[in-house]
C-alpha cells in the first residue's frame, strides 16, 4: 500500500507498507518532491504547447506515419480545409482528395519518413489543396518525430497558403511579358516566341513574320484624343487575334506597331492569305464610342528559312518590307526582297549625313518667284530647300524630307528654314511676300506659333509678308488646338495657304473647317492643261470659282508653257509660278532679280 504525505518543510514523501513474512507490515518512505515537480512542469509544458499549436494561425496536422491517418489537426487547419477535426481524425488524404492529389501527398509523407531515417531533416514542397475557398496552392513543411522503442512516432506537417503570392508573381511575370493596353505579348515576349519558332525551322518547319503598322494612326490619335486612340488599338488587337490560329503569335511591339509569327506554313501563299485577311479585318470601320474611324494597315513579310535563319535578322527584314509597303502608298503588304536591305542602308546613311549637314550649316535655300498674272510683276517667292552634297551632288528634297520627318530632324531643320527665309526676305522690297512650307510634323508642334512669331521678330519682316503653306496631309491631324494656333497666326496678319489643292481626299472639308488666305492649284492639273477643252481645265475653272466665292486668291504651280499661262489667265487664276518665268534660284540671283526690277521701276 502506497500513501503520500507532505512534511512540515514542504517536501512530499511516498509511504510504502511492505508485507512481512510473519504477516505484519513494515513502512518505508521515499522523497518524491522532485518527481512531482517534474510531472507538474511536464503537464504545464504540454498544456502550453497544446495551446500554442491549437492557436497558431498556420494550419498544422499530425499523422501516424505508418497508417497515414490523421491523429491531430489544429483549429487553423479545420478552418483552412473546411472540415471539423471529428471528420478528419482517423481518416487519410484518400478520403479527402482526388486520388492523384492524394497520392502526391502520400509520396511526400513517405519522403519525410525516409528523410528522417537518413538524417536529411525536413521535406518542403508545394502541393494543390481543395479548401473551403476552392483550389489553393500550399507550401508544406514535413518532419517526422520518431517514437521511443520503435513506436510509430508522429508525422507533423505545417502548411502555408501561397496562392495569392503565386498569383501575384504570375501577374508580375505576365505584366513583364505583355502589353498593358492590349494584353498582347510585348516585344520581349515576341522575340522569345520567335526564337522558339526558329528552332523548329531548324528542324524543317517554315514560318512567316508579319510586321504591321497602322496608317495615319497618329492623325486619328491627335484629332480624336488619346482615349479614342487607345480604344482603337485595343480593337485592332482583338481583330488581329481573330485572324490567326492558336499556334500563331500576335504581339504589340509599341505604338501602333504589331507583329505576327505565322508558324507553321506551307509557303508564301499562306503568308499572303493571312496578310489579306488582316487587311480586310482592319479595313472595316471601327466604332469607338460613337465615333467612326477607318484605318488601313501596311504589312511587311519575311519568310524563314528562305530570307534568314536568325530571329533578329528575320524581324529586321520584315520591318524593311514594311517600310517598303509604306513607301509604296500604304495600305498594302510586301514581301522582303534583297534590294530592300540596300535601300534601308542607304536611308540610314542619308539620315546620318543629313544630321551632319544640318550641324555644319551645309543646306541652302533657293527661291522661286511668284508672279502676279495681271501685272506680270514678282509679288512673292517660295523658299525651297536644297542640299548640295559633296559626293551625291544636289540631293532632291523628295529623297531627304521624308527621312527628316521620320527621324525628327524636320523640327530643327524647319525652324532654320523659317528663320533663314525671313532673314533673306528682309533684303527685298516690302511688297514681296515670302512663302515657307510647313511639314505635317511641324504642323502638329505645340511650339509652332512661338517659333513663327520669334522668327518674324528676329528678322524685322512684317508678319503680313509671311505665307505658311500647309498640305492636306497635315490637316489630317488638325486638332482644335492646331486650328486655334493657325487662327492666332492669322490674327497677326500671317497668311495660311492650302498647298497642293485637289490631290487629297477631303479638300472641301478642310476649306469648310478653316478659312485659308490662298489656294495653290497643284502642278498635276496644270501639267495636263491644253488648248483643247479637257477635265484639268474644268477643274482649274471650278477651283477659281470656289476661291472667288471664298474671297481667297489662287496660285497655279508648275506653269511651263505660254499655252498653260493663257488658260489659267482666262480661268481667272490670280498668280503663277513655274519654269515659264523662272526656276528656283539661289539667293544671289534673286537679289539681282529684285535689283533689276527696282532699276526698271526707277527708270520708268
Amino acid at each position: 500500500m502506497v500513501r503520500h504525505a507532505r512534511l512540515k518543510d514542504g517536501r512530499s514523501i511516498s509511504i510504502i507498507n511492505q508485507p512481512m513474512a510473519d504477516g505484519g507490515f513494515v513502512a518505508t518512505h521515499q522523497d518524491i518532491t522532485a518527481q512531482q515537480r517534474a510531472e507538474r512542469e511536464l503537464r504545464s509544458t504540454k498544456n502550453f504547447l497544446d495551446t500554442i499549436i491549437e492557436n497558431i494561425p498556420m494550419p498544422l496536422v499530425v499523422k501516424d506515419p505508418h497508417t497515414q491517418q490523421f491523429t491531430f489537426v489544429n483549429q487553423a487547419y479545420e478552418e483552412f480545409i473546411g472540415r471539423s477535426r471529428a471528420e478528419l481524425i482517423g481518416r487519410t488524404v484518400y478520403d479527402l482528395y482526388p486520388r492523384d492529389i492524394a497520392q502526391r501527398i502520400v509520396d511526400l509523407d513517405n519522403d519525410a519518413a525516409a528523410a528522417a531515417r537518413t538524417g536529411a531533416g525536413m521535406i518542403k514542397a508545394e502541393v494543390p489543396a481543395l479548401t473551403r475557398r476552392g483550389p489553393r496552392i500550399i507550401n508544406s513543411l514535413r518532419i517526422l518525430v520518431p517514437g521511443e522503442d520503435d513506436a510509430a512516432g508522429h508525422l507533423i506537417t505545417v502548411f502555408e497558403d501561397v496562392t495569392d503570392r503565386r498569383q501575384a508573381e504570375e501577374r508580375v511575370v505576365h505584366m513583364a511579358l505583355h502589353d498593358a493596353l492590349t494584353d498582347l505579348p510585348n516585344r520581349a515576349h515576341f522575340q522569345a516566341r520567335l526564337r522558339e519558332a526558329m528552332a523548329r525551322v531548324a528542324r524543317g518547319e517554315r514560318l512567316a513574320v508579319h510586321c504591321l503598322d497602322l496608317d495615319n494612326f497618329k492623325n486619328i490619335n491627335d484629332a480624336l484624343g488619346h482615349a479614342v486612340g487607345d480604344d482603337l488599338l485595343k480593337s485592332v488587337a482583338a481583330r488581329l487575334r481573330g485572324c490567326v490560329r492558336e499556334v500563331d503569335a500576335v504581339a504589340r511591339l509599341g505604338g501602333d506597331e504589331f507583329a505576327v509569327i505565322q508558324n507553321p506554313i506551307d509557303g508564301p501563299v499562306d503568308a499572303a492569305d493571312l496578310a489579306q485577311r488582316i487587311r480586310d479585318a482592319l479595313g472595316r470601320p471601327f466604332d469607338l464610342g460613337g465615333v467612326q474611324a477607318v484605318v488601313n494597315v501596311s504589312i511587311g513579310i519575311a519568310l524563314a528559312p528562305g530570307d534568314a535563319s536568325e530571329p533578329e535578322a528575320l524581324l529586321k527584314q520584315a520591318d524593311m518590307a514594311l517600310y517598303a509597303a509604306k513607301a509604296e502608298g500604304r495600305g498594302v503588304y510586301r514581301f522582303f526582297q534583297a534590294e530592300m536591305d540596300a535601300r534601308m542602308r542607304l536611308r540610314h546613311e542619308i539620315e546620318h549625313e543629313l544630321r551632319d549637314a544640318i550641324a555644319a550649316n551645309e543646306l541652302r535655300l533657293h527661291y522661286q518667284p511668284v508672279v502676279d498674272i495681271a501685272s506680270g510683276d514678282v509679288c512673292g517667292v517660295e523658299a525651297l530647300l536644297r542640299w548640295p552634297h559633296s559626293r551625291r551632288g544636289l540631293v532632291p528634297p523628295a529623297e531627304f524630307i521624308s527621312i527628316a520627318e521620320e527621324s525628327g530632324l524636320i523640327i530643327p531643320l524647319g525652324e532654320w528654314v523659317l528663320r533663314k527665309a525671313l532673314a533673306d526676305a528682309a533684303r527685298w522690297p516690302a511688297h514681296v511676300r515670302i512663302a515657307v512650307n510647313l511639314s505635317p510634323v511641324q504642323f502638329r508642334s505645340r511650339d509652332l506659333a512661338a517659333t513663327v512669331i520669334a522668327a518674324c521678330a528676329a528678322s524685322g519682316v512684317a508678319p503680313s509678308r509671311l505665307e505658311l503653306e500647309v498640305t492636306e496631309a497635315a490637316f489630317l491631324a488638325a486638332t482644335k488646338e492646331v486650328l486655334a494656333t493657325l487662327d492666332q497666326l492669322r490674327a497677326l496678319g500671317i497668311k495660311i495657304v492650302m498647298d497642293d489643292f485637289g490631290t487629297g481626299y477631303s479638300s472641301l472639308n478642310y476649306l469648310r473647317r478653316f478659312h485659308f488666305d490662298k489656294i495653290k492649284i497643284d502642278r498635276s492639273f496644270v501639267r495636263d492643261l491644253s488648248d483643247d477643252s479637257n477635265l484639268s481645265a474644268v477643274i482649274v475653272e471650278a477651283v477659281v470659282r470656289l476661291a472667288s466665292a471664298l474671297d481667297v486668291t489662287t496660285t497655279a504651280e508648275g506653269v511651263e508653257t505660254v499655252a498653260q499661262l493663257d488658260i489659267i489667265r482666262a480661268a481667272g487664276v490670280t498668280e503663277m509660278q513655274g519654269w515659264l518665268y523662272s526656276p528656283a534660284r539661289p539667293l544671289e540671283e534673286i537679289d539681282a532679280l529684285f535689283a533689276a526690277q527696282e532699276r526698271k521701276s526707277t527708270a520708268a
